[in-house]
């Protein structure tokens, strides 16, 4: 049995990436609880214009079961894809909270004044609201790591299901639409979110990185 562990913990210790979770939460706690006056306005009279539709609150709240199921998924199906995941996820996150504490950014005076709570919807977004500031918004990591979640799936070679695909597509596509629809972001926090996608996706997936990782993980 003791061998059968030692096993097991050297074949998925990969999984301890997973630790920077925690202090991403931390950091991000400290930014949320200090920046919360004195910010960059962000949204413009475009994004004031764009409607709120509450119904969007399901994919938003999906994000978390994507990115976290995705690279629990990862951890037991392919080192490889889940190093990739990982290393993409960190190296934007990390990106973000030193963009947010170098230059404080917000949305100001954004959000609806009021929600009807007949709405069950409205009642899910006033919890949002609540555990959710309208500060260190850009760019939106709920974009980001849609997209690094999205590439991660189509470019695994353990998940051949086209089907899987394209409904990570449309996931990953109504995520990003939901920030907006949701008053969460900004349109330039989701531009800067794709933006910080495709420059991490072709350092993750298309330099002598990609390659080194192919050759130290298993498939």
């Amino acid at each position: 049995m003791g061998l059968d562990m030692k096993e097991f913990f050297k074949k998925y210790k990969h999984a301890l990436l997973a630790l920077y979770t925690p202090v991403y939460l931390a950091v991000f706690y400290v930014l949320e609880h200090t920046i919360t006056t004195d910010f960059i306005t962000l949204n413009s009279p475009v994004d004031n214009a764009i409607p709120f539709i509450p119904v969007f609150i399901i994919p938003y709240i999906l994000w978390f079961v994507y990115v976290a199921g995705s690279a629990v998924y990862f951890i037991f199906a392919s080192q490889r894809d889940f190093v990739k995941l990982m290393s993409f996820l960190i190296i934007g996150m990390t990106a973000y909270l030193i963009i947010c504490a170098v230059f404080p950014n917000g949305l100001y005076n954004f959000r609806p004044g009021s929600l009807d709570m007949d709405n069950p919807f409205n009642r899910l977004v006033r919890w949002l609201y609540s555990t959710d500031t309208s500060t260190n918004v850009f760019p939106s990591i709920h974009v980001y790591n849609s997209i690094g979640v999205h590439v991660a799936i189509n470019k695994s070679d353990k998940i051949k299901s086209r089907f899987i695909k394209k409904a990570s597509l449309i996931l990953c596509i109504l995520i990003c639409l939901s920030t907006i629809f949701l008053k969460q972001h900004a349109l330039i926090d989701v531009i800067g979110g794709c933006v910080m996608g495709r420059i991490v996706y072709v350092l993750m997936y298309e330099t002598k990185l990609s390659a080194f990782i192919d050759k130290k993980t298993w498939n």
